[in-house]
């Protein structure tokens, strides 16, 4: 069973390589997705005063979130080719390769002069450089997944995986935490004048760090038995979409969670802060939001993940999405009564909790669905797809409530609960991959093992990580 079956010194080094290959993942995930937030958050509280004409509140917003919308619109094309690489090439070699995208990307958005200076130009080269942005950031989740589970034993590949998207979290805390000091010790015009640029120029650190963590993670065991064997696959795209479509639709459906925090930090942001809106939170108040549901995010991850390791895949990603998906409607209407109070402890319960249902879990279940060959092509592509979709509903969300609108909650929190009920049957239709042994992940006529046996390994894997 490949890896699984390691001893001696074998698993003293794959023990070494697998939490290498999991602080890999976690530290380059927040640092690229650090530089994914801050631009998410500076779409929906500052691009709309500096990037667009003046004068109509409701065509700036729409238009800011359409930007938003558009880094994820890149993500399919990114994934066709870095999936590619990844497939092809290396996982380690994707990876790096997505660091140095997203990292110079995201410098030059903090170089970029604004409307009142350049007019059409300034929003027209802010869409360029997000549509490097989310062709970068296609092969992140997926390369880094497959890194750490191909290294990680058998038994713990959920619990290892789930590091993958603790990183995520803590790269958005990062990028909250950055732009709260400035928010809310800066000057308003001065913010808004050169401010906001600050964050981005960071984006130098995240290049440097990222390749230092990075090129210092040895490929996985399983790509390097299909490189030796010389059984790379000429072009992965094709196998994926001729013997895994069913799998990448489903992952696709699934993927449809990412309705939860683009309600939470787009659209729920624009709606909480800005003037059009009326509600009147203070930009740094409602910063504290995302920031705090992430601290518990950060917290309940690795225990999510160490839980489907136990009782499967399938059953927290469906509670997760139904529950998370309810809230919605509690988290707007919080918003709507201008309740701080409220909103945090919505969204802690909402965000924080019920979404890593999901959040925790893909990154193991995306990949055990599909065979080396085309493991990170297939999760790349579908997933990019998946929420490329959701990407556009910020956009969708301003013009269907827009300033001015009355029941929003109502509105936007059963277009919600419905994308939710999708990604839960979706999940439904999976099988259960957390018994499969990793060289028979993806093969139609692979079985799990039984659960005693399955049980008894994971005890000896927990025993071999505490030792």
């Amino acid at each position: 069973m490949g890896q699984e079956s390691c001893h001696g010194p074998d698993r003293l080094h794959q023990t070494r390589q697998t939490r290498r290959a999991a602080a890999s993942g976690w530290i380059g995930s927040a640092l690229e997705y650090y530089d994914f937030f801050i631009y998410a958050t500076a779409a929906s509280l500052i691009f709309p005063q500096i990037f667009f004409p003046k004068g109509n509140p409701t065509v700036a917003i729409v238009a800011s979130l359409a930007t938003y919308g558009v880094g994820y619109v890149a993500r399919p094309v990114g994934a066709f080719f870095l999936g590619h690489i990844g497939d092809t090439h290396g996982r380690k070699k994707v990876l790096v390769t997505c660091m140095f995208l997203m990292g110079f990307s995201t410098m030059a958005v903090g170089l970029l002069p604004t409307y009142q200076q350049v007019g059409i130009f300034a929003p027209a080269l802010l869409m360029v450089m997000r549509l490097i942005q989310g062709f970068a950031v296609a092969g992140e989740i997926s390369g880094a997944a497959s890194m750490i589970l191909e290294h990680a034993p058998f038994g713990r590949r959920g619990y290892y995986a789930s590091f993958t998207l603790q990183g995520v979290q803590a790269g958005q805390i990062l990028a909250a935490a950055v732009f709260l000091p400035l928010a809310h010790y800066m000057p308003e015009d001065a913010f808004i004048s050169w401010g906001w640029r600050v964050p981005f120029l960071m984006s130098f650190v995240v290049v440097i760090a990222g390749y230092i963590i990075r090129r210092k993670v040895e490929e996985t065991p399983a790509f390097k038995a299909e490189d030796g064997n010389h059984a790379v696959p000429r072009s992965p795209i094709s196998e994926a979409f001729q013997y895994s479509w069913r799998d990448m639709l489903r992952v696709v459906g699934i993927a449809l969670m990412n309705v939860i925090p683009v309600v939470t930090t787009v659209f729920g942001a624009a709606y909480a802060v800005q003037p059009g809106y009326g509600i009147g939170f203070g930009k740094d108040v409602f910063l504290w939001i995302p920031v705090v549901g992430n601290i518990v995010a950060v917290l309940v991850i690795p225990f999510v993940g160490n839980l489907s390791d136990r009782i499967g895949r399938r059953p927290p990603v469906i509670v997760g999405a139904i529950a998370s998906g309810l809230l919605s409607f509690a988290y707007l209407y919080a918003i709507s009564i201008k309740s701080v109070p409220l909103a945090i402890a919505i969204s802690l319960l909402m965000w924080g909790v019920l979404y890593q249902g999901y959040n925790a879990v893909f990154p193991s279940l995306f990949p055990e669905l599909f065979p080396t060959r085309t493991r990170v092509t297939a999760v790349a592509i579908a997933q990019s797809v998946g929420i490329a979709i959701t990407a556009l509903l910020p956009a969708l969300f301003a013009a269907v409530a827009p300033p001015g609108a009355t029941g929003i909650p109502t509105t936007i929190g059963a277009m919600t609960f419905v994308i939710t009920l999708v990604a839960a049957v979706a999940a439904w239709s999976a099988r259960e991959t957390c018994r499969t042994p990793l060289d028979d992940l993806g093969k139609p006529d692979s079985s799990p093992i039984g659960n005693p046996e399955y049980q008894e390994m994971r005890q000896q894997a927990l025993k071999q990580s505490r030792a």
